[in-house]
């Protein structure tokens, strides 16, 4: 366990981990990765979006953290993608074929890939919208109270002129304590 942090624990092989911060202070982050034995063969300090890839034989429970105990005060979410092991083939028995793929068979593979490369694109995307909104939310916020402080300076400052110009024009009267005529 991390101070201020959050670990998942996962049995896997040949892991591939994405993490990138959406929001929250200087959107870095964190992230260690530990094997069964306890052993650190991933960390990473301060970062905003990093990739990491790992083969191993070793089998068993893997852990992986994130902190943010250099940030107490910033509140952070943490995209994060765990790809395990090679996809499976798309095409029955293609990894023993020992002829060439068909013109079809080719074409299905292609297409797969580029789906691939798309939903990797729109993951990207994703991200980055969500990113730029929380940036746009925030900043919205800060516009309107900015916009209120003005807005009740605005008032007082009316008020002390409107009171300023009554006093120039409202008669002085000597007070009646003296001699008379």
């Amino acid at each position: 366990a991390t101070l201020l942090g959050v670990c998942h624990h996962l049995r896997y092989i040949s892991p591939h981990l994405i993490t990138q911060v959406i929001s929250g202070g200087h959107y870095d982050v964190d992230c260690y990765v530990e094997d069964p034995n306890g052993k650190t063969i991933y960390q990473e300090t301060k970062k905003q979006y990093d990739s990491f890839s790992h083969h191993t034989e070793l089998k068993g429970v893997y852990t992986f953290c994130f902190s943010n105990e250099f940030s107490t005060f910033s509140h952070k979410i943490v995209y994060f993608d765990f790809q395990v092991g090679d996809e499976p083939p798309i095409l029955p028995d293609m990894n023993n074929r020992v002829t060439a793929l068909t013109q079809m068979e080719s074409a299905c593979v292609t297409i797969h890939e580029m789906l691939n490369a798309v939903i990797d694109s729109q993951t990207h995307y994703r991200l980055r919208e969500a990113q730029d909104r929380s940036r746009a939310e925030e900043l919205s916020g800060r516009v309107s109270y900015w916009s209120v402080g003005e807005t009740l300076i605005l008032f007082v400052v009316s008020i002390g002129q409107v009171m300023l110009l009554k006093s120039f024009f409202t008669e002085k009267r000597p007070s009646s304590g003296g001699a008379g005529t």
